[in-house]
């Protein structure tokens, strides 16, 4: 029968690697230090609004591992699709569509009608692998080749999607992968209805229906190793044993708790990492203002601003208009603390496009260095594996570990193939045995 497992982070990954594994029979533990879980997938209700500690957007829907969750474990999402009719760059002087659909391309003026065709023609060799990348060279050298708007486009693309103020670092094999996929896909971008709560409780519920265990306050401190195993979880309030641990909590708290063990040196490298940090700035208002976009990107500031609400209602009280703005940050942004000049571009974006928000304001939520990816996929920065060879029982799975996409999108998938692998593990032991 199956064995008993131990998750550590109550994040998306984690969340959705104790469910799977609860759903196929496992004994499994979840523990969270914080007193809630989401990690940093949270809603935050205030005055009537929901806001979500970050974006909770899903890049490619239809071929997101959470409708692999949804067939085989019953999930529940409240799909909500982006309109690509309503997503508009601004260049300055005016505000043009954002090519992400024919239409868009054809309506566009970022792109004049000889580089709309390369565009289409860059597009089509992405998706039957032409374009692939160079190991060693970054996108920004890579794209050197290419008209000037293409090239442009290209990075203005990635920065909105990997959300880094500096896309020209993106790993050229990375990027053509990511746009392999995205370029393919029906639905590019969805929300989900009631935000990350909704998907918190729904992975609570069928993690509890089927017999698992969610213990939060309780911080793991070390673990205690032998002969390549994990033999037990060392946490503040108690000792856990069991046959599989899934790790599912940034580089930085894993390199204290592996800290006595074979593994520290290797898990220290990926604690150096960087990771991609964000200005967020939401806004809710206690009436609608009438735009003909849901999303504005301003391209020379990198500032966007979606608006939350036209897609989920559940997140505003009645009338009401819910945006989430979203600046940037590079390690010189960091260092030289200019969290605060950052705030006053996308007020002025805010200025800009939804003029009289002052006036109809009735909460905000402002983070000045938000992470929205723990490890950036820049330059040598490598994300980090699922598992390794010196410990047999241990798995890792987050937005920081190897798998498909970016963002969310990584710790569902990470979690999905860590739980993959265990499931395996214990069809080959059924069959020995």
């Amino acid at each position: 029968m199956p064995g008993k497992v131990i998750v550590v982070g109550g994040g998306l990954a984690g969340l959705s690697a104790a469910a799977r594994l609860a759903h196929n029979g496992y004994q499994v533990t979840l523990l969270e230090k914080a007193p809630k879980l989401g990690g940093r997938a949270i809603s935050i209700p205030l005055k009537g609004f929901n806001f979500n500690f970050g974006a909770h957007a899903i890049y490619a829907r239809d071929k997101s591992i959470l409708r692999k969750y949804e067939s085989e474990i019953g999930l529940q999402v409240d799909w909500k699709d982006f309109s690509p009719s309503k997503a508009f760059y601004d260049v300055g002087s005016y505000t043009t569509p954002m090519p992400a659909t024919l239409e868009g391309l054809y309506r566009t003026k970022i792109l004049d009608s000889q580089n709309k065709l390369r565009f289409a023609y860059e597009v089509i060799k992405t998706l039957i692998s032409i374009n692939r990348g160079e190991k060693g060279v970054p996108i920004g050298e890579y794209l050197q080749k290419e008209p000037k708007q293409i090239r442009d486009l290209m990075l203005t693309l990635a920065s909105s999607n990997f959300f880094t103020n500096e896309p020209e670092r993106i790993p050229s094999p990375l990027f053509f992968e990511y746009y392999k996929r995205l370029f393919a896909t029906q639905k590019a971008v969805s929300y989900i209805g009631g935000g990350w709560q909704a998907i918190v409780d729904a992975f609570t519920q069928i993690i509890e229906s089927h017999g698992g265990k969610i213990i939060t306050k309780e911080k793991v401190l070390k673990v205690e190793w032998k002969d390549r195993h994990i033999q037990k979880i060392i946490g503040k309030n108690a000792e856990y044993i069991a046959d599989h641990y899934i790790f599912c909590i940034p580089p930085k708290e894993l390199n204290q708790i592996f800290a006595e063990t074979p593994l520290s040196t290797t898990i220290a490298e990926y604690a150096k990492y960087t990771p991609t940090q964000v200005v967020v700035y939401d806004v809710g208002l206690k009436q609608r203002i009438p735009s003909p976009y849901t999303y504005i990107y301003h391209k020379a500031q990198k500032v966007f601003i979606t608006d939350i609400s036209y897609y989920d209602t559940t997140c505003v009280p009645e009338g009401g208009q819910l945006m989430q703005a979203i600046a940037y940050l590079n390690e010189e942004d960091i260092q030289e603390k200019r969290a605060d000049e950052k705030i006053s571009l996308i007020e002025s974006v805010y200025n800009k496009h939804f003029p009289n928000w002052r006036e109809l304001l009735v909460a905000k939520r402002v983070s000045k260095k938000a992470i929205v990816q723990e490890i950036k996929c820049i330059d040598d920065q490598q994300l980090m594996p699922t598992k390794f060879y010196q410990c047999q029982n241990a798995f890792f799975a987050g937005d920081w570990c190897q798998g498909v996409g970016q963002l969310s999108e990584l710790s569902f998938n990470s979690a999905y193939n860590v739980t993959s692998q265990i499931m395996k593990l214990q069809k080959v032991a059924t069959t020995v045995a």
